[in-house]
């Protein structure tokens, strides 16, 4: 239309040859008759090549059978045009890509473009009576690294009021400890709650209703007492409130939360829930617009069932300690006490630590890492090690992370002949008296310079006499005596006269 317009132009006002033109807009000058004949501007149409037979046609079929198999996948499950295209061609299809990506693409228009059934069925709860739960995923800026997070989210139905809690899996631990921190939060438990078949909670889908729960997420509904139901598969709007949850809050929440920067996991959850309960006051209910979720929210605690004691929510399994002491969980070594080599003990994993108990019902707690191939010590799982093979402290790796004072003193030490035995002697008195009194003492040492096992353990009891508490039969009293007593020896002369002629009169 603009090429019409400028030949008009160039030719009718600026007297330009039709040749002239015609080559100036690098048209047919032909084309440039037929169209200035023309009585009125109308844009110039051409009529579609038609093929008389493309050679897509033959595999039409098949391709639309794939594109609506995909359609009812996951978004990760489905084929691209690209994985198409070459399985036509192992069918015998001559042709280029560019075919089949027009092709795929029209069809697929076609699907959107159809017409569909009718709308959903709006719900309603009473107060108390169902919560619905779902997993998002999310990215924040924790410790200088972009993480990604799984994202739970927990809302009762009625009130519409919700809580966030975000972890760095969706595993058993994680998924009990939501539950247990979104019922504090909220106030009490309801009688229903709505998933979807996530692997945490169903372990076989049946048909229609019919599923087969996990044991585990079974006994945590049985703690709460609530009852569990799951969605028919591929039916989400069934658990539409929670659904909208998650968009919304990506717009709202989410949105302020990536633009900070975060310490630690924990500093993030503890500013959610600030966040989940500030909104609350701010957002109308949709059933009563002249209240707020907050306000609903009190009356809907009103029947919910007060939280029992919390679940103790921990996965558990079995673990061999190696020859170095360590046990290895989701690719990271722990260090346990070097007593329990070459045993079996029960690993119990929590969403923020791990508790390992041995045989004999001993039991440590270690620091969870969600990072992969690491390898954390503690030192003090080897005292009783190092006390039979003082040697191993001079490239001992878990002695690397003791405190700065037993580093110092362990670098003057071994400048001296058997300075590690006389090491040995300083940390075997770390689990009979204790880290901070044994810093304390080394301390003491340092200062003094003398360095020696004596004259720690020497400092080391004379404050652990200091800090002694008061013996049975001493009285504590704000009395003060007046007259001292003083040191008399006479009377001790007197006592023995006495009792001579006490004797001599028997």
């Amino acid at each position: 239309m603009g090429t019409l317009s400028k030949l008009r132009r160039m030719v009718l006002r600026e007297n330009v040859s039709v040749r002239e033109a015609a080559r100036r807009l690098r048209i047919s000058r032909n084309t440039a008759k037929r169209w200035l004949t023309e009585p009125e501007i109308v844009e110039p149409s051409y009529p579609k090549r038609v093929a008389a037979e493309r050679l897509i046609d033959a595999y039409a079929e098949s391709l639309q059978l794939w594109i609506k198999a995909d359609s009812h996948r996951g978004k990760r499950e489905r084929r691209t045009v690209k994985a198409y295209y070459e399985a036509i061609r192992a069918m015998g299809y001559s042709g280029g890509p560019t075919q089949v990506y027009l092709y795929c693409r029209a069809f697929k228009q076609s699907l959107d473009n159809a017409p569909r059934h009718a709308g959903f069925v709006p719900l309603s709860f009473e107060l108390g009576e169902a919560f619905q739960f779902d997993w998002s995923c999310e990215y924040v800026v924790i410790g200088g690294l972009r993480r990604r997070l799984e994202v739970a989210h927990t809302k009762l139905a009625a009130s519409r009021a919700y809580v966030l809690v975000a972890y760095f899996t969706q595993s058993h631990e994680m998924l009990f400890d939501a539950h247990t921190r979104a019922f504090t939060v909220l106030g009490g438990i309801p009688k229903r709650g709505i998933y979807d078949n996530m692997r945490t909670a169903v372990d076989k889908v049946g048909k229609g209703k019919e599923r087969s729960v996990n044991a585990r997420f079974e006994s945590m509904t049985g703690h709460y007492l609530f009852e569990a139901e799951f969605c028919n598969r591929a039916a989400g709007w069934e658990k539409g409130r929670v659904e909208k949850n998650v968009q919304d809050r990506r717009r709202h929440i989410w949105r302020e939360a990536a633009e900070k920067r975060w310490n630690s996991l924990a500093e993030l959850n503890a500013w959610l829930i600030h966040a989940c309960q500030d909104s609350w006051s701010e957002l109308t209910h949709p059933d009563w617009p002249e209240l707020t979720v907050a306000d609903v929210l009190q009356d809907e605690r009103t029947r919910l069932m007060p939280l029992p004691k919390p679940f103790d929510g921990y996965v558990e399994q079995p673990a061999r300690v190696t020859a170095t002491s360590l046990i290895h969980f989701q690719r990271n070594r722990y260090s346990v006490p070097c007593e329990w080599v070459n045993s079996v003990v029960s690993l119990r994993a929590y969403p923020e630590f791990l508790r390992v108990v041995s045989v004999h019902g001993e039991m440590v707690d270690l620091v969870r890492s969600f990072e992969r191939d690491q390898t954390f010590y503690d030192w003090q799982h080897y005292i009783s090690l190092i006390e039979r093979k003082p040697g191993a402290l001079r490239n001992g790796a878990p002695f690397k992370t003791m405190p700065e004072p037993l580093q110092e003193l362990q670098r003057q030490l071994l400048k001296n002949t058997g300075g590690d035995r006389v090491m040995a002697q300083v940390l075997s008195a770390v689990p009979l008296h204790g880290l901070d009194a044994v810093l304390a003492a080394i301390q003491i040492a340092l200062q003094a310079g003398r360095v020696s096992a004596e004259h720690v353990l020497n400092t080391l009891a004379h404050l652990r006499d200091q800090s002694r508490p008061m013996a049975v039969g001493e009285v504590d009293t704000p009395l003060t005596l007046q007259t001292p007593p003083l040191a008399n020896v006479t009377r001790y002369d007197s006592l023995r006269s006495s009792e001579m002629e006490a004797g001599h009169v028997q």
